[in-house]
């Protein structure tokens, strides 16, 4: 392969080895981190029913006020009641204390039955709360214990990020833009490599889509400094190590030479002839 596939294979496999170390690591993290959102969830639930219960003590408060208020007044007029002059004057003042005892009845009904949502809401605080007593320790204890993993993990991730970069920087910014656009969409896989599936024809495959390529692909990954694309899903073709060119192209055998007329009708040496007929003379039966 050219320069510039060269490069953009070695990329891909820094890429990979980066890929590979990081998805380990979250691999050992994900438990943890999936405890740290239940803790984050159970947390803000519990601040919400903080809060909601906060609102509706203060709203209970207001409706106490209120219904002392109403006590207050509602006292007053029965001692106005009481001087009245006329039946007249009673009547109205009597009328005025009704009234005042219809809103302290609404307002005695809301304040009941918003202490009832007040009761429940204590509780669930307290359940909330005690759930999250639970969940961070254990949260504290699976951190404690892949502590070691997540150490060295983090380590080998970091390690790999400059042999990447370096790749990285080798490969023309065109390219790179390719590179970063297929990993993205194939999560890393943004190089396909190809294959001969039968030894001694003259294919190839794509081995992600397993296609058929034209029989010259080989020779256009080997010759050329280009970039070819996979017919199917659009990722860049490579030649992988083990198909060597031996193995890749096939050679025509070498014919036998063939003797030609010339030579079998040449004339035989005289000593070859007398050698010939001395043995022949030799091996046949004494008749006298």
């Amino acid at each position: 392969m050219g320069p510039t596939n060269v490069a953009l294979y070695k990329l891909y496999q820094a890429d990979s080895r980066l890929r590979e170390a990081e998805k380990r690591l979250e691999a050992v993290t994900k438990n943890v981190r999936l405890q740290n959102r239940k803790v984050d969830d159970l947390t803000s639930r519990q601040q919400n029913c903080s809060s909601d219960l906060v609102k509706h003590q203060a709203k209970n408060a207001e409706l106490e006020l209120e219904i002392k208020s109403r006590d207050e007044k509602i006292d007053r007029l029965r001692q106005q009641q009481s001087q009245a002059q006329t039946n007249r004057e009673y009547q109205a003042l009597l009328i005025e204390i009704n009234t005042h005892k219809v809103d302290k009845s609404k307002l005695e009904e809301e304040s009941l039955k918003l202490m009832e949502t007040i009761e429940k809401l204590q509780k669930e605080v307290e359940t909330l709360g005690n759930q999250l007593i639970h969940e961070k320790n254990k949260l504290v204890e699976m951190q404690g214990s892949i502590d070691a993993q997540v150490r060295e993990l983090s380590a080998e991730v970091e390690s790999l990020k400059p042999a990447r970069e370096q790749a990285y920087s080798v490969v023309p910014e065109k390219v790179r833009q390719i590179f970063d656009r297929l990993a993205e969409r194939y999560d890393g896989e943004a190089l396909e490599p190809i294959d001969k599936p039968h030894p001694k024809r003259e294919e190839y495959i794509a081995t992600i889509c397993n296609i058929d390529l034209t029989v010259d692909i080989y020779n256009r990954l080997h010759s050329r400094d280009e970039l070819v694309f996979c017919p199917s899903c659009g990722r860049i073709l490579y030649i992988p190590e083990e198909l060597i060119p031996e193995k890749a192209v096939n050679k025509p055998k070498e014919k036998k030479a063939r003797k030609s007329k010339q030579d079998l009708s040449a004339p035989v040496p005289l000593q070859t002839l007398a050698g010939s007929v001395v043995r022949s003379v030799d091996q046949e039966p004494d008749d006298r």
